[in-house]
């Protein structure tokens, strides 16, 4: 499980921030929802560098997001962009015929 303080998100730069600091993004992570997505996509592949936090073939990661009801009324937009982007995740990952990666949870 891996729990992203939502408190610290206040815009876009800090939301790309919190989470590369969170999942070890590479330094070529473009801090952009494209390469969120794709960062995220290869959570069960430690050889691809896109993230230092894995989990095993086949397992899904709990993402719980602490004090969502906050950031909703900041930053609207954001979590919008969180929860499409991370079901997209695993609709990319379903459609090339594996097992989703990521499981989101919201926390008021």
């Amino acid at each position: 499980m891996l729990r992203i303080d939502a408190n610290e998100i206040t815009d876009k730069n800090s939301f790309h921030a919190v989470f590369a600091s969170a999942f070890g993004f590479p330094e070529f992570y473009g801090r952009n929802m494209d390469a969120w997505i794709d960062c995220l996509t290869y959570l069960d592949d430690p050889d691809s560098g896109m993230t230092m936090v894995h989990v095993a073939p086949g397992q899904c990661l709990p993402l719980v997001v602490d004090h969502a009801a906050g950031l909703k009324s900041r930053c609207p937009e954001l979590l919008e962009a969180l929860v499409e982007c991370a079901a997209f995740v695993n609709w990319r990952r379903i459609e090339a015929g594996e097992e989703p990666v990521l499981a989101l949870a919201l926390y008021a």
